[in-house]
């Protein structure tokens, strides 16, 4: 990518459905899975976006539903974003306005570390590199919005 997009509001921008594609690479196990689906980011009731997330995963050759929620409520400046699990629990938050975040997420003995980049208004994708001592992954996903 030769440059960002960016963004001056995430919630404005993330609002509506999304073509989701990602590769899950397990660099220690030297696997790969794949999940494909949709996200919707609809309004929530308190401000913000519920993001639910469906689609299909497949791991080693086996193929399940998945799925997940999460709610992205206003940050703490102005077209920012606090990404929240669906219980409440804080994951990370979101700032597009230079059109690339960078995020991490302490997880037990793990660290999540997103970067989030913007291509333009219907293409933005999110790189997790996971380590620890039980997780050695790469999870890149691309959203695109159906056209």
């Amino acid at each position: 990518m030769d440059g960002f997009w960016p963004v001056e509001d995430v919630l404005t921008y993330l609002a509506g459905s999304w073509r989701v594609e990602r590769t899950v690479r397990d660099l220690a196990g030297d696997a790969e899975g794949r999940f494909s689906g949709t996200t919707v980011f609809g309004p929530l009731d308190e401000g913000g976006l519920l993001h639910r997330e469906s689609g299909t995963f497949v791991w080693q050759g086996v193929a399940r539903p998945a799925e997940r929620t999460l709610r992205f409520l206003p940050g703490p400046t102005p077209g920012t974003a606090l990404v929240r699990f669906s219980d409440g629990r804080p994951f990370h938050d979101l700032d597009l306005t230079s059109g690339r975040h960078i995020a991490d997420h302490p997880c037990a003995a793990d660290l999540y570390r997103g970067e989030f980049t913007v291509r333009d208004e219907h293409h933005w994708r999110a790189v997790w590199r996971v380590r620890g001592p039980a997780k050695d992954l790469v999870l890149s996903t691309a959203y695109t919005r159906p056209s």
